[in-house]
């Protein structure tokens, strides 16, 4: 086997084998994946794609468009080292859909001197193509906490499955897909666009951001300008080369998180006569869409919740399932 054939194939085994050097067994799962779409490549050949052939409808687990200039500065410079995955159009002759790789398509997409794309060619079905984008999307390390979150969020939107399967693939617990995407449901997705990946920012702060604004009743539209204006000022000072923030969107985060901090309560109840905080919110979804919230009172648990008929049910339901509850959490309190 020449040395040029070794290395396609060692393409995807290398992505396989992205971060998984004290992997624990979840993680076989994954890689995988990635080994059934390297085992599916067309004698593991590299073609040259015209990317306007491309369809992208994936999910869209990336926030940053910035970081595709840079890799466009890198291709036109140095070539494009590693290729896409494609597989071929299941009804449209010389047409393709991604699999994976779309910043690299994009960074192509926007080229004046690099005018072809170097893509492998797999034959995948919707599931195992799915199945392959995840993986990758796991085997790279650099997804914010919000990115990670807004893709689970699709993930279950798309009909992928639901929240247990969408962390059996994660390779995370269903409570922390379910809070993420109860996190990016508050927040919103207009106001998480504006603002960023916020690379550093974890669940806790963002969590923080969620209550805030619920407490506050803060209008995300009037939030989410303000971050886009402090994208803005950014580019304003790199154009007359003064200092800027070394992650605008983090100084986005924050800029956005000082504005609802500073704002006033829209209750006088907010506050207890103690002078202490009332309790926050936590949302509720349902299918990754929120559908009221819980909260902790001095004489217990209150729950609200947004459609009628299920709250009717709940209530004519509560002893059985609360029965139910208290078992399963006798039996995790037991493990």
């Amino acid at each position: 086997m020449t040395d040029t054939r070794k290395k396609r194939m060692s393409m995807l085994d290398s992505l396989a084998a992205a971060g998984a050097g004290s992997a624990a067994p979840s993680m076989m799962s994954t890689n995988r994946a990635l080994r059934s779409a390297r085992n599916a490549v067309d004698s593991h050949h590299v073609w040259e794609l015209d990317p306007g052939a491309i369809e992208d409808d994936r999910l869209r687990d990336r926030l940053d468009p910035a970081d595709v200039l840079d890799l466009r500065h890198a291709i036109e410079q140095n070539g494009q080292t590693v290729p896409i995955l494609v597989r071929r159009h299941p009804s449209e002759p010389d047409r393709y859909q991604l699999v994976y790789g779309r910043r690299r398509l994009e960074a192509i997409r926007q080229s004046d001197s690099v005018t072809k794309v170097r893509a492998l060619v797999a034959s995948l079905d919707d599931s195992a193509a799915m199945q392959a984008q995840i993986s990758e999307n796991m085997a790279r390390r650099d997804l914010s906490y919000i990115e990670k979150a807004l893709f689970a969020q699709e993930l279950v939107e798309s009909g992928f499955g639901n929240q247990a399967r969408v962390a059996e693939v994660l390779t995370v617990t269903k409570s922390s897909v379910s809070m993420a995407m109860a996190i990016a449901g508050s927040v919103g997705r207009e106001l998480i666009e504006a603002i960023g990946a916020a690379h550093g920012i974890g669940r806790p702060r963002w969590e923080a951001l969620s209550r805030a604004i619920d407490d506050t009743g803060a209008d995300r539209a009037e939030l989410a300008a303000l971050a886009e204006r402090v994208h803005t000022d950014a580019e304003t000072a790199l154009v007359r080369q003064e200092p800027v923030p070394e992650d605008v969107s983090v100084a986005a985060f924050e800029a956005v998180l000082k504005a609802v901090s500073a704002s006033p309560a829209p209750r006088r109840s907010a506050v207890q006569s103690t002078g202490k905080s009332a309790p926050a919110k936590h949302p509720i979804t349902i299918g990754g869409r929120k559908a009221g919230s819980v909260k902790r009172t001095a004489k217990g648990l209150a729950i609200d919740l947004d459609e009628p008929g299920f709250a009717d049910w709940l209530e004519a339901e509560a002893q059985e399932v609360i029965e139910e509850l208290h078992a399963r959490w006798r039996t995790r309190a037991e493990d």
